[in-house]
This record gives structure tokens, C-alpha cells and sequence, in this order.
């Protein structure tokens, strides 16, 4: 049997990482690795060059400039690889005819909800982070002929994130500052994964919102590190306007997983059982 040819791109990512260990021991699937060094999403001649060469079965697009404070001074940047990069490899995939998989994010709503988006929501996105992740989205729909886009939250996993953040903090320090209104969902890489490998082989396309199960807010989040790590640290919760970040973060970002409810058998793991997992492995 042939095997399927997979691109992976920001394979050295918390989700490209995680994405690898899902498929790890693989018959079926072949992950062709790339990162901005092998492959730049932002060149569409480069793209169609590596993709025709590949020919793969799908690509899985895990690249993205996540840095929410930096996007606001380099929206160009941000959106050369946040819109024009999935615009690339979406056209690259349906001249191929491969599957597209690109993952979006919770910063394409106005952060104002007071119920959990669902897919089928009207988008707002509140700055540049958002707004460049909106315009991919709508680039993979309109360039992908056989597309899944993903939206998640609050992601962790082998890599820079809060939780390991929080973690070092606690080191050295008696208590922590924390935001305590804003409010989301936790969401391990690890489950993000699994639930791109259970879509990849199906034909059930279009957009999903793929967080774990309940929410909470960064400073209850903190709590549950510590309390999981055995550190004795303080969590002091504080407002978003004391913390004064460059810029706006969504103060609700609680999606619902509707599409994958109502579409597959696929459920989240809940986020208390996702982190003490993440926890015990480090």
C-alpha cells in the first residue's frame, strides 16, 4: 500500500510537534516536515514548486504568527503569513487535489459573547492578530476545494506557552499577577491533534471550533497549574487593564465545539483532565 503523503507546515510548532506524535508509527500516513527554513508559505511560486514535487495527500497547515502584541506593529508580516501563506498552499492543494487543513483561532470574534460561539456566529476580530487569521480563513474557503479550518483556544504544548511560563514564574516568585477576566478554554495540542487526524480521512469539510471541554479564566487556569505541580505559589488575580498588554485581548473566547457535535462522534477531553495530563508528562 501506498502511504499518504502529509505536509506538515511549522512542523517545529507546539501543534506541528504534536501533530507528529498523533501520526508517530504511522502505516498509512507519510509526514513530509517543513518549516519556514524548507518551505516559505508566504511565496506562492516556492509552494506550488514543493507541493507539486510532494504530491501529497494533504496539507496540514500548523504555520502561523501567533505573537498577539508584535502583530499589531508588523500587521504586513502577520498577514503574509497568516493570510497570504494559507491562500498559497490552498490553491496549491486543490491543483493537486489534496485535502486542506488549516487551524484558526478563538481572536476572529469581538471577544464580547456572552454564550460560546458557534461556528455560524458573525466574526468581529478586535486587532491585527485577528484580523490576519480572519483573512487566511477566508482565503483557505475560497482558494480550498476540499478544506477544514479549525478554530481553537488557549493552546499548550511542547513549545513557548502559559503554562510553562506560569511554571518558571512560580520558581522564583511567592505570587503571580494573573488576568481574572478574561475567559476561555484551555486546549491541549495534543487533543488538537487528535481531532485533525479524526477529521483528515473523512469527507465532512468546512469549519469547526476545536477547544477542550469548559472554561475558565487565565487566573483559575494558573490555579490548576500550581495546584497539579505541587507549587505553593499565589495566584493574585488582576484586571486586563492592569496587566496593559499592546493589545486587546477577547475577554470571553469560549467556543463551542458545535460543528463536531453535530457532525461526528468527536469529543474534547475536558481541560482539567487535559492539563493534569500535559502536567504529569513534564
Amino acid at each position: 500500500m501506498n502511504m499518504r503523503k502529509v505536509i506538515i507546515t511549522g512542523a517545529n510548532g507546539q501543534l506541528g510537534r504534536a501533530v507528529n506524535l498523533q501520526y508517530a508509527g504511522s502505516g498509512e500516513y507519510e509526514l513530509i516536515n517543513t518549516d519556514v527554513g524548507e518551505l516559505d508559505i508566504t511565496n506562492i511560486d516556492k509552494v506550488m514548486e514543493f507541493v507539486r514535487d510532494v504530491k501529497p495527500y494533504a496539507i496540514i497547515n500548523c504555520a502561523a504568527y501567533t505573537a498577539v502584541d508584535a502583530c499589531e506593529k508588523e500587521e504586513d508580516l502577520a498577514f503574509r503569513i497568516n493570510a497570504v501563506g494559507p491562500r498559497n498552499l490552498s490553491i496549491a492543494a486543490t491543483e493537486m487535489g489534496a485535502k486542506m487543513m488549516h487551524v484558526s483561532t478563538d481572536y476572529v470574534f469581538d471577544g464580547n459573547g456572552t454564550r460560546p460561539y458557534r461556528e455560524t456566529d458573525p466574526t468581529g476580530p478586535q486587532g491585527a492578530y485577528g484580523r490576519t487569521k480572519l483573512a487566511g480563513e477566508e482565503f483557505v474557503r475560497e482558494f480550498g476545494n476540499r478544506h477544514y479550518i479549525i478554530r481553537t483556544a488557549w493552546l499548550y504544548g511542547d513549545g513557548k506557552n502559559f503554562v510553562k511560563t506560569m511554571l518558571r514564574l512560580s520558581e522564583t516568585n511567592d505570587k503571580v499577577r494573573v488576568v481574572m477576566d478574561q475567559v476561555g478554554s484551555p486546549t491541549s495540542a495534543d487533543e488538537l491533534a487528535k481531532a485533525i487526524a479524526y477529521l483528515l480521512p473523512t469527507d465532512n469539510y468546512g469549519l469547526f471550533h476545536g477547544t477542550c471541554e469548559g472554561d475558565c479564566s487565565w487566573a483559575q487556569f494558573t490555579e490548576e497549574i500550581f495546584r497539579l505541580a505541587g507549587r505553593d505559589t499565589i495566584v493574585e488575580a488582576i484586571t486586563s487593564e492592569e496587566y496593559a498588554a499592546a493589545a486587546k485581548r477577547p475577554a470571553y473566547s469560549i467556543l463551542e465545539n458545535y460543528m463536531f457535535k453535530m457532525t461526528t462522534g468527536f469529543m474534547f477531553a475536558d481541560w482539567h483532565d487535559a492539563i493534569a495530563e500535559y502536567i504529569r508528562k513534564l
